[in-house]
């Protein structure tokens, strides 16, 4: 049972400067540096632990973040661990709710991004109360508790109450032997290591005949800033890993909606799955036109990491705007909210393909994949999740790949807790890594200005 007074929150601003080797390069981002707001909770219970809750983020953006989940504690402090989960509706609703921060959030933008922080740790505390990982501490849930930690407002259009229930009640069948098929062969992945925009011919291949010989047969590629460039690279690709592996594209917003269907039209050769992020994420209905235009070229939409709330996928599943959502386990206010995309999702007949990778995406989305499969999907067709390689060694539990597939995590909590010292080593702007960096940066400075 969980238990406990919060007594402490505190929030740390990290930044990882993977751009300066070219990870995560596409043809929206071409200098990311993969950040977190990264929030710890402590509590007066005699156990000690603590919860450790983390919001992915690019370059300079936790600062923002950070802000506003200084702006939220006050909901927070002093509350008792049990009051918060006995009432995990309430409690979102209220973080979900506060009215003079209401122009910057809070159902949406960076109120939504600090109140995933918070809610991640809580979940994190909550299951290592409970001793367990956190997937096993949903599939081991009954229905009416998992139902008591969604919120349904705005969403009773499509999905209500009952209908969860309903589709939790039949998730049961069936359920033993799932837990047992994950134990025994993990989750499949696919990955998104290879391709790079930013990586050069020489080291994609080197990247993709490592992946193909450990056993992947999944890929993504970003695309979208030069068609040419395109097309080259993804017959590249598709020559190294041959006709029967699957192949997917990103796109990350590049283009408006008559240039995604004339740009796909013209990579249709190299049998994509799905594109990616083909427009904005706010144009829903401009999804809507891509995916129905691509539907005769066998081309799905893939959607969903930039989603604001469960009211925007909402819409998207409505619009038939998607034919592959993929939830985020930190923008959807964590959790909860990701509960009821699940329901969502498995109503409409649409598979989940998470979006993961940064530090800590693939530690966290992994128990909500997993518990997905066991206790509302029943499924595997269509459905993989996302993995990158690199940036879980300031993990204190990484998740495990195995044969590409995630491996259930063994340890207690939501794998959000990392280790101290990347802490102080990548904590910005005092870190030792920043530091560096920073100095370096400083004089460069200073010796352009000296031969000017």
């Amino acid at each position: 049972m969980a238990r406990g007074r919060i007594c402490r929150l505190s929030v740390h601003n990290l930044r990882f400067p993977t751009s300066l080797g070219s990870h995560g390069f596409d043809a929206k981002h071409t200098d990311p540096d993969c950040s977190a707001a990264y929030v710890v909770m402590e509590t007066d219970s005699e156990d000690g632990l603590k919860g450790y809750g983390i919001m992915l983020t690019l370059g300079k953006d936790p600062e923002v973040v950070v802000g506003a989940v200084n702006a939220l504690t006050y909901y927070v402090l002093h509350k008792d661990l049990g009051d918060i989960v006995g009432d995990f509706r309430g409690f979102c609703r209220v973080l979900t709710s506060d009215e003079q921060l209401r122009l910057i959030g809070p159902e949406k933008d960076v109120v939504r991004l600090a109140v995933a922080a918070i809610v991640n740790a809580v979940w994190d505390l909550w299951a290592k109360q409970e001793g367990k990982p956190l997937w096993k501490l949903l599939v081991d849930m009954d229905a009416e508790m998992l139902l008591s930690c969604i919120n349904f407002r705005y969403i009773t259009d499509v999905l209500t109450e009952e209908d969860a229930y309903e589709i939790l009640q039949n998730g049961q069948h069936g359920k033993k032997e799932r837990e047992k098929q994950m134990l025994r062969h993990g989750y499949p992945a696919y990955t998104t290591s290879c391709a790079s925009l930013g990586y050069s011919d020489s080291t994609l291949k080197e990247l993709l005949k490592a992946a193909l010989n450990d056993g992947w047969t999944r890929f993504k590629v970003k695309v979208g800033a030069d068609l040419q460039n395109d097309i080259r690279r993804c017959r590249l690709i598709r020559d190294m890993i041959g006709p029967d592996k699957t192949l997917m594209l990103d796109a990350n917003e590049r283009w408006d909606v008559p240039e995604a269907v004339e740009w796909m039209s013209k990579l249709a050769e190299f049998k994509p799955l799905w594109i990616e992020k083909p427009t904005s994420q706010n144009d829903i209905t401009g999804h809507a036109t891509i995916s129905e235009a691509l539907a005769p070229l066998g081309i799905g939409v893939a959607m969903g990491e930039q989603c604001h709330n469960r009211m925007m996928i909402k819409q998207l599943l409505h619009k038939k705007a998607l034919q592959f959502l993929q939830i985020d386990s930190c923008r959807l206010g964590s959790v909860n909210e990701n509960l009821s995309v699940l329901l969502m999702a498995k109503k409409f007949g649409i598979p989940v393909c998470p979006h993961a990778g940064g530090a800590g995406f693939c530690e966290l989305v992994q128990h909500l994949i997993i518990f997905d499969y066991i206790s509302i999907s029943a499924s595997l067709q269509n459905r993989m999740c996302e993995y990158v390689d690199y940036l879980h060694e300031h993990f204190k539990y990484p998740m495990v790949i195995k044969h590409a597939s995630y491996l259930p995590p063994k340890d207690a909590g939501y794998s959000t807790e990392m280790k101290e010292e990347s802490i102080k080593k990548y904590q910005y702007p005092d870190g030792e890594i920043w530091k560096k960096l920073l100095d370096a940066q400083d004089m460069c400075s200073d010796l352009t200005l000296f031969f000017s």
